[in-house]
């Protein structure tokens, strides 16, 4: 998984919101005479439910079973290559895998990169011990299948290659830092690690024994993994361009065997030669022919792992923070279309998404970001970072924009040029997870630790519209002036009335609520609402990667 949590600050974050309880409600007023409480029918699928949530390592194991690895899934799966029906091999939280490697007798290793730890198995019976921890970004991993020797190298959160004790006794030795992130690798027969370095768009062999380099190709975009074939060819993804490369490693030479989408992840190469790719942002893994260059999806999904929310004014369009790619989706027929994926331009890991009339606003707690797209073309008006777990924003009539942070628990209002006026208007929330401009013009903001608050935007005053809710996440308001909240923990929707905070269960035993691993924030994938003008409830569901509509009867 390509990615770089800054985990101590969401691990306060998680901390800060499970240590606080709710507090007396203090209510706003609003006109919500003009309308009855609406009645619902059952949620409907609008985008079907999918494996994963983003896939990564893959690997063919002893038992010829191709197992795949998923970080923000916590799990690893086996995937039928025939079928495609995947099944959880290794559960949460020990299943956590960027990358997976099996060993010549059997053995199975894989690394928690959230976690940073490396973990291990000697058979599907066997206990599964820790070989390494405290490494974060720990990421790659393959075993020399003479000698049985281990080695791990740390990408994005770190940068240095290992060779790790098998018995779990002597610290990992450092091999080599600084390479540009040697993602992806895999042991050659003459005992050379061969992968590509991330950072440096090349291929390259490091000795284990004394970390010397050697590049070997050039000229990739962004290299992700490298695998050999039972002949000694070394197949490459490069994830920016989304290609399937053979590299001649005696001279360089490189060839195109198939163009696939962007955002893979990695590769594995069964006893026949026939490679399996996955990519991240479709929740896809495909199998290629390298002697034709064709390709079929054994399991692939339209979306990856769906957060933020948002619709479109005429109720048509939804747009879709994806976590590994921004999409829309058509209401009525359900047609996912990409206007970002990761890896193929300047997307980054978008949780949260915010919609005006001039612009899109995503976020990324991952990466401490806030991307502004203009809403008409697309285009990036302006990257920022330096956030410590932006969680949403919104963009006021005047221009300035809104970001709540998650774990500072404020919301800061950026201006001036280039956004570059940044001033804390409110502090002392409690895990702010998604924010709106209601009606009156006002900011409501969820908070983790139970709470919907008002904002108002004359004084920057507080006030609790309801309280007693569990981990709201995503937020709506409706055309009779109800807030529509996603209690996440509880797998429900919940109606707020904001005269008085009364509730009423919109929805229950919905999908959502996936229970956060180590590394992530309490909200882990927010489940992100929206409504449109006629009164339905579009909702997003982590826990099987779909969208649900909840049509007004």
């Amino acid at each position: 998984m390509r990615v770089r949590l800054r985990l101590s600050v969401l691990a306060g974050a998680a901390a800060l919101v499970a240590g606080c309880g709710s507090s007396t409600a203090e209510y706003a007023s609003a006109d919500t005479n003009a309308a009855a409480s609406r009645v619902y029918a059952a949620p409907e699928i609008v985008v079907a439910p999918s494996s994963f949530k983003g896939v990564h390592g893959l690997a063919i194991d002893a038992s010829d079973r191709l197992l795949a690895g998923s970080v923000i899934g916590n799990a690893m799966y086996t995937v039928d290559r025939t079928t495609g029906k995947t099944s959880v091999f290794i559960p949460p939280y020990e299943g956590q895998a960027d990358d997976i490697a099996v060993g010549p007798k059997g053995e199975l290793a894989w690394t928690s990169y959230l976690q940073g730890v490396l973990r291990y198995r000697e058979s599907d019976s066997a206990p599964i011990r820790v070989l390494a921890k405290d490494l974060p970004g720990i990421n790659s991993l393959d075993f020399n299948r003479k000698t049985g020797k281990l080695y791990a190298s740390q990408v994005f959160l770190g940068d240095a290659l290992y060779e790790i004790d098998i018995s779990g006794q002597q610290a990992p030795r450092l091999i080599r830092k600084d390479m540009g992130g040697f993602n992806g690798f895999e042991v050659g027969q003459d005992g050379w690690l061969y992968g590509p370095l991330w950072f440096k768009g090349q291929v390259a062999k490091i000795n284990p024994d004394t970390g010397e380099l050697v590049v070997i190709a050039s000229g990739f975009q962004v290299p992700a993994a490298a695998n050999f074939d039972s002949k000694g060819n070394l197949y490459v993804v490069d994830t920016k361009a989304g290609e399937l490369v053979r590299v001649d490693i005696s001279n360089g030479n490189k060839a195109v065997v198939a163009r696939l989408k962007t955002s893979l992840d990695n590769l594995a190469i069964d006893k026949q030669d026939r490679i399996y790719v996955s990519n991240m942002a479709d929740n896809s893994i495909e199998q290629v022919d390298p002697a034709t260059g064709t390709s079929r999806y054994i399991t692939r999904g339209d979306l990856a792992a769906p957060a933020g929310l948002k619709i479109s004014d005429d109720g048509k369009t939804l747009y879709v923070a994806d976590t590994f790619a921004f999409r829309t989706v058509d209401t009525q027929t359900g047609k996912v279309t990409d206007i970002r994926r990761m890896q193929e331009g300047d997307l980054e890991y978008p949780l949260g998404v915010g919609a005006s009339q001039k612009s899109l606003l995503l976020t990324s707690y991952s990466t401490g970001s806030l991307q502004i797209l203009d809403r008409s073309g697309m285009a990036t008006k302006a990257m920022l970072h330096g956030f410590s777990a932006p969680s949403d924003a919104v963009e006021m009539h005047d221009g300035t924009i809104l970001v709540s942070d998650l774990a500072l628990g404020s919301i800061i209002r950026l201006s001036g040029t280039n956004y570059s006026d940044r001033a804390t208007v409110v502090d002392g929330l409690i895990g702010p997870v998604q924010m709106i401009t209601g009606r009156n013009g006002d900011v409501y903001v969820t908070e983790a630790a139970g709470k919907l608050t008002r904002i108002s935007t004359k004084d920057w005053s507080k006030k609790t519209v309801a309280d007693g809710l569990t981990l709201p996440e995503g937020l709506a308001e409706t055309a009779n002036g109800r807030f529509i909240v996603a209690e996440a923990a509880l797998g429900k929707l919940t109606e707020i009335n904001p005269v008085d905070g009364s509730k009423r269960t919109i929805a229950e035993n919905l999908p959502i609520g996936f229970e956060p691993g180590p590394g992530m924030p309490p909200t882990n994938i927010p489940t992100g609402v929206a409504v449109d003008a006629g009164g339905n409830i579009y909702f997003t569901a982590d826990r099987n990667n779909a969208i649900y509509r909840i049509p007004v009867r």
